[in-house]
């Protein structure tokens, strides 16, 4: 038979009206096709695809038979066209081919399944397969049981006809001629409806007995059921958004038409221009600044609203409204409230709150506070930001915070210039809108940390913002307009004024903030970090307490530096290793200076020891950090030659003032007890400890003649004392800084009597009362009161 006569003899189709197979004609040896996904189910109509080259033989086999009966078995997701029948299950369907149709490489088949069969031996164990079948029948008698769980059957593929409509008119024929007395069809062809996977199928092609088989389908059809119904609510919700979203939009497309016909119609350009003027009118800007708006508002009404130049125009009005002109907020002017509010911030700081509260006055006077930049300088974490946080409290104003670290740019001050693309105005006017008002207190954060750049320089930019007598027609090259920033309240921050150019600091009011003496830090941190600290870390007051020795022992052990930051940090160090404890059981833990290290570990400042000796002075120097006590130490290497060294990774200055020491001693070391020739023959070393420490300053002239003079002449210094003071060749004794903070450090080490330059009595004298407590304090204009106050 060749091919033509092959395919022609496979696609005679069986008439689709013929009837199954009655059951005493089902042949008892079946060829069998494996199939994939889901099993084939008694009772059901439908197409099955095979490939053509490997089951085109077994079909035409299949033809040739009076029965045109086919078995069907299901291999899970396993390939058909690969398996063997190891891989086969026991139970399978009997299907009757009624049309074969060939697609490329593929071959359809229309089968009708006609009853279960179970595999019971193999005549052929390779393709064609080939097998000998048996069908097993339910024993189950038709009770009234039987018959309740087959009309619930139909009453569940009836709630599932409008839910699903896709066998609608399949059920609907199935059903009128399906009778009651025969529910085993009925419960094979409602287990192949539902869309459970092809394991819950094959047990049910495997569940011979009756009543078990009619559980399971139930239930899988009650779950179809229940899905269908949750596929239609799904369905339901997204068409009425759908159709809520259609109607909205053909309403306002209606609504557009009659605006347009009536005139009412705004477009996107009228509705800016009705925006920006609604926000000209509530504000009183300057007649220039009126005209600008106006020529602009024109030039916007003819642009086309898609094209760059409008937007340029729409931003520029857009930045040019939100600028508040002529609104102010009214300054509280009540000093009371000022102090008290200043008090809530700060502890300490007592010169500092005068110095404002003294600032505020001179503004209630005239009714206005204008006119002054105040600068407020002092070591990190005294309180810089935070006390301009409090000037504006106190005076009711807005509070605007620019960052000035690492700025290069002077466009950042002052705006770019129209032409850039993305230009925009300087910080000054963004501060100026998002505060809402024309006199907020503006802080300009770390202005010692500028920089400059080939795009500028920031700090010259500054200038005009921060001279009373030219801010007043400040200009930013965005706006192109004149900017009245007088009525702005600028205070700066910094840690030291080196690298502040002076005109900038000529236009500035110094304030300092030295830093914190321990019993400060210890109120301090009584007041305002300590609660702070608990109510951040969510730690109730009841559960977790420190005493003040305590504090006290953290700032002096663990925090030495002039400000509270590092104070804060050990606080919450303490506070988070009290949580571990207080989560692991513990009811309340109680921190004292004796339990402090479990907190802490070991302290990391030793209490120093002044030392003393001959040749061995203590001085008092100033650093970023604060005051520190500085010994200073002279010895006489060898008597071989004349000749000086200095070590301690000293600076210009510092070398400058030794050498001065060096020479002033030389020369006049007969007046004060020496031999005049001692420096002849000797080699002195003069040595700074903490070498790895860079030091410089003139301040530690007077120290080192006093170290060299003790080791020229033998003598040691008779008590317990520390010095400061710029010394010159011929002796003068002159005037340096950081008074506060070298008083704080010689407290802090316990001494008591300290010699200062003359020049300096005035910043001794302005000293708070409880810094200057029990100290014994000389005043020297020659180095030879010096040597009286030490010898004398």
């Amino acid at each position: 038979m060749n091919q033509d006569e092959q395919e022609t003899t496979i696609e005679q189709p069986t008439p689709q009206g013929a009837l199954a197979l009655p059951d005493h004609h089902l042949p008892q040896r079946v060829y069998l096709i494996p199939v994939r996904h889901r099993p084939f189910m008694p009772g059901l109509v439908q197409p099955i695809l095979l490939n053509r080259e490997l089951w085109q033989s077994t079909l035409e086999r299949v033809s040739q038979t009076p029965h045109h009966a086919l078995g069907l078995i299901y291999v899970g997701d396993r390939n058909p066209d690969e398996v063997s029948v190891e891989d086969f299950p026991e139970y399978g369907c009997l299907v009757k081919i009624h049309a074969v149709n060939q697609e490329d490489d593929h071959l359809q088949v229309v089968a009708q399944g006609l009853a279960r069969f179970r595999v019971s031996g193999y005549t052929n164990r390779k393709r064609p397969f080939m097998a000998e079948v048996e069908y097993p029948e339910p024993k189950d008698e038709l009770t009234d049981a039987l018959r309740a769980y087959a009309m619930a059957i139909i009453n569940t593929i009836r709630e599932l006809l409008p839910l699903n409509p896709l066998y609608n008119e399949g059920l609907k024929h199935y059903l009128q001629n399906f009778s009651p007395r025969d529910p085993s069809p009925l419960t094979d062809f409602a287990a192949a409806l539902t869309s459970a996977n092809g394991d819950d199928l094959q047990d049910i092609l495997e569940t011979v007995p009756l009543k078990p088989r009619m559980e399971k389908v139930l239930t899988l059809v009650r779950k179809e059921v229940e899905v269908a119904r949750l596929q239609n609510e799904i369905s339901e919700e997204v068409n009425e958004k759908i159709s809520r979203h259609q109607r909205e939009f053909f309403l306002k497309e209606q609504l557009k038409v009659i605006q347009r016909e009536l005139g009412l119609e705004k477009d996107d350009r009228t509705a800016d221009v009705d925006e920006f003027r609604a926000r000209m009118e509530s504000l009183t800007p300057p007649e220039a600044v009126a005209k600008r708006f106006e020529e602009e508002v024109r030039k916007l009404g003819v642009l086309e609203s898609g094209s760059p130049e409008y937007a340029v125009t729409r931003n520029y009005l857009d930045w040019l409204t939100s600028v508040p002109w002529g609104r102010f907020s009214e300054d509280n002017l009540d000093l009371t409230h000022a102090r008290d509010t200043l008090s809530a911030h700060h502890s300490g700081l007592d010169d500092v709150k005068d110095r404002i509260v003294e600032f505020l006055a001179v503004g209630a006077m005239r009714g206005e506070v204008k006119g002054s930049i105040l600068l407020l300088v002092g070591p990190p974490g005294v309180g810089k930001t935070s006390v301009g946080r409090a000037i504006a409290e106190a005076l009711d104003r807005r509070f605007y915070r620019l960052s000035l670290g690492g700025m290069r740019d002077e466009a950042e001050i002052k705006g770019h210039r129209r032409t850039y693309i993305g230009a925009m105005p300087g910080k000054l006017i963004q501060a100026l809108k998002e505060s809402g008002t024309s006199n907020p207190v503006i802080m300009l954060d770390e202005i010692d940390k500028l920089g400059t750049s080939f795009q500028g320089d920031p700090a010259s930019a500054l200038l005009e913002v921060l001279d009373p007598e030219q801010n007043q027609d400040f200009l930013d090259h965005y706006l192109d307009e004149r900017l009245d920033l007088s009525h702005c309240l600028f205070i700066c921050t910094a840690n030291t004024l080196d690298s502040i150019p002076a005109p900038l600091l000529d236009r500035m009011e110094m304030i300092r903030l030295s830093g914190y003496i321990t019993e400060e830090k210890v109120e301090i941190a009584k007041r305002h970090l300590w609660p702070r600290s608990l109510e951040r870390a969510g730690v109730k007051p009841g559960q977790l307490t420190i005493n003040a020795s305590a504090l006290r022992q953290v700032a002096e052990g663990y925090a030495r530096e002039a400000g509270v930051r590092n104070l804060e940090k050990q606080l919450n160090k303490i506070i988070r290793k009290a949580a571990v404890r207080l989560l692991s059981g513990e009811k309340k833990i109680s921190v004292t200076s004796k339990n402090l290290e479990e907190f802490l570990g070991q302290p990391y400042f030793q209490r120093e020891k002044t030392q003393r000796g001959i040749g061995v002075v203590t001085g008092l120097a100033w650093t970023s950090m604060g005051g520190a006590t500085l010994s200073i130490e002279a010895t006489q290497v060898h008597v071989q030659q004349r000749g000086f060294k200095q070590t301690g990774q000293l600076g210009d200055v510092m070398k400058e003032s030794a050498e001065i020491a060096y020479s002033y001693v030389a020369s006049n070391l007969p007046a004060y007890g020496g031999d005049g020739d001692w420096f002849d023959h000797s080699f002195v070393h003069l040595h700074v400890p903490e070498g790895a420490t860079p030091k410089d300053g003139p301040s530690a002239g007077i120290t080192m003649a006093t170290a060299l003079i003790s080791l020229a002449t033998g003598k040691r210094l008779p008590r317990k004392l520390a010095m400061t003071g710029e010394l010159t060749l011929t002796g003068q004794v002159l005037a340096v800084g950081g008074i506060r903070e070298k008083i704080t450090a010689a407290r802090r080490v316990g001494i008591r009597e300290i010699i200062l330059p003359k020049a300096c009595e005035r910043d001794y004298k302005e000293l708070p009362e409880h810094l200057k407590k029990g100290l014994t304090v000389h005043f020297a204009e020659r180095y030879q009161d010096v040597h009286d106050a030490i010898w004398g």
